[in-house]
């Protein structure tokens, strides 16, 4: 794998990639924050080497490098996900890519379901703690002692002093942002009302398919991370009807701006 990310990153260098800080991985219905970013290079997916591709229909499948509030970033406009078949050696191929590239700090965004119903949707959800429930780890192959700790450890995934800011740019902007569990499950079918009370019961505050991989990796590498949930739907057992998909996109799309004020701002203070 050490061959495959350098390869991989000499090539981003050859199209104009240089010394990013911070990566960011926008999620599903999430890629307006492309628009701030003053572009210096971009690349397709299909056009990168070793590089999964993004097969979801609402996932741009795009790198993207630029300036954003002052700093050098990396955005990854579109995601991968174990229910496209991708290993999850593969969904979090692109953090190690990044990480070789020179970032220091990973920040994730994704589409998920409040299982908290305190919590409504269209609201932002800091996440401070997660489950995996995605049935295997991202660290599980033969050899990732070469790439970092085996035994990554997992105390605090998320960054104490990044979520503390992101509290306060919230208060500041007077923009509501949970603090909450994220459960992510592989997917890609929705859960049954069995599955939203199990959730419920194991003290997940809202799940989804996407991000805990990517934190994992992120940890082994030793990046300060930190991830927002935007809240598409209420995953109220009692009371649960047909999930319309493009729905979740338009909801995802209403409460974007919030995401991209927080973002922005934590950005110029890091």
């Amino acid at each position: 794998m050490i061959k495959f990310i350098t390869e991989t990153a000499e090539y981003l260098q050859s199209k104009g990639f240089e010394n990013p800080e911070i990566g960011i991985i926008l999620g599903t219905g999430l890629g307006q924050l492309t628009d701030e970013i003053e572009v210096i290079a971009e690349v397709s997916y299909n056009h990168i080497p070793n590089f999964p591709t993004a097969t979801v229909e609402f996932h741009k499948g795009k790198l993207i490098y630029g300036t954003l509030a002052g700093k050098k970033v990396i955005v990854m406009q579109g995601r991968f996900h174990v229910y496209e078949g991708y290993s999850l050696q593969d969904v979090t191929y692109p953090v190690r890519v990044m990480k070789q590239l020179g970032i220091n700090t990973l920040l994730v965004s994704n589409a998920s379901g409040a299982i908290n119903l305190d919590f409504k949707k269209g609201e932002l959800m800091l996440i401070d703690d997660h489950i995996n429930l995605q049935g295997s780890s991202p660290l599980a192959f033969k050899g990732v002692e070469e790439l970092g700790e085996r035994f990554a450890d997992m105390s605090a995934p998320y960054n104490l002093e990044i979520n503390t800011k992101f509290k306060a740019i919230a208060k500041a902007n007077n923009i509501k942002l949970h603090e909450g569990v994220y459960a992510s499950v592989v997917g890609p079918q929705l859960e049954t009302r069995a599955e939203y009370r199990m959730l419920k019961i194991i003290g997940a505050d809202a799940v989804g398919m996407s991000t805990v991989p990517e934190i994992i990796v992120a940890n082994h590498l030793n990046l300060k991370t930190a991830a927002i949930s935007v809240l598409t739907d209420e995953c109220d057992p009692n009371n649960l009807k047909p999930v319309n998909i493009s729905e979740i996109i338009a909801m995802a799309g209403k409460a974007e701006p919030d995401m991209i004020t927080l973002f922005k701002e934590l950005i110029k203070s890091l």
